[in-house]
């Protein structure tokens, strides 16, 4: 007998999969239980005396008083004003960014020209604006649809325009070599490979949407949560001040969780 015959082969187990990329996986249980452990800890410590609740009531207090005034109907005018104006306001000024981003970068003439005119007018805090549009626009609607609208405008064209001009250039040309028209590499490769910084612009934005919106209401307006929030603040009702703040989280989550919605349904080729 051979020594050859006598050398056994090694075992065969299979090798994982190792090129999936870097996907964590979503844990909504665990950031659920962040934020109720979190919402626990400010109940204990009003509970037990730590916090004075003249100056911060507990979540318990703040959800009943939240409850209330939308039960009897006291804010329900308050957010219709305020989500009217988000949405007319954040819509046309995403809208119009996300086209002049995607202008930025595919035309060079409108680079050239827009970039720096976008950096200029970028760093200019727009709440400062908000006496000019005022002025522009009147004291009525307009003026906090147009300012929340420019405030939008900005970082969403920043957005779109980097989320372009990341598009990988082989991609592009290898669907110039197969002689693909420009109209169809901007729809099926350009938009699809942008996509996802477009979406976190848009995320973004929202934020700055729902400050502005604020900020807004508290200088000119009779109606809206920030003015709820600013007649709260007079009257030294925290309690009150509190319950429209917490509908302004809502608010942003629940748009939050809409784009995070369309982000898996668009995105779901990655």
């Amino acid at each position: 007998m051979s020594d050859s015959s006598l050398v056994l082969e090694p075992a065969r187990r299979p090798v994982p999969f190792r090129g999936g990329g870097f996907a964590p996986p979503r844990l909504p249980v665990v950031s659920t239980a962040g934020i109720a452990l979190i919402v626990l800890a400010w109940q204990a410590a009003s509970s037990l005396g730590w916090v004075d609740p003249v100056f911060l009531p507990s979540p318990w207090v703040i959800l009943q008083i939240l409850w209330k005034l939308l039960f009897a109907g006291v804010l329900w005018n308050h957010l219709i004003a305020s989500l009217t104006r988000l949405g007319i306001g954040w819509s046309s000024g995403a809208c119009a960014g996300i086209l002049a981003g995607l202008a930025l970068g595919l035309y060079s003439a409108a680079r050239s020209v827009g970039v720096p005119l976008v950096s200029a007018l970028i760093t200019i805090p727009k709440v400062a604006l908000l006496p000019l549009f005022i002025v522009w626009f009147g004291i009525g609607e307009w003026s906090k649809i147009m300012i929340i609208a420019f405030g939008v405008f900005f970082p969403t064209v920043i957005s779109t325009y980097g989320a372009v001009d990341n598009v990988s250039k082989n991609l592009i040309r290898m669907a110039q070599s197969f002689e693909v028209d420009n109209a169809s590499i901007v729809r099926k490769v350009v938009l699809p490979a942008a996509l996802p910084g477009i979406l976190s612009g848009c995320r973004l934005s929202v934020s700055i949407g729902i400050i502005l919106l604020v900020t807004a209401e508290m200088i000119g307006s009779n109606e809206g949560i920030g003015a709820f929030i600013l007649a709260a603040g007079n009257l030294y009702q925290v309690d009150r001040l509190l319950a429209g703040v917490a509908l302004l989280s809502l608010i942003g989550l629940l748009l939050s969780a809409a784009i995070t919605r369309a982000e898996r349904r668009w995105l779901d080729w990655r």
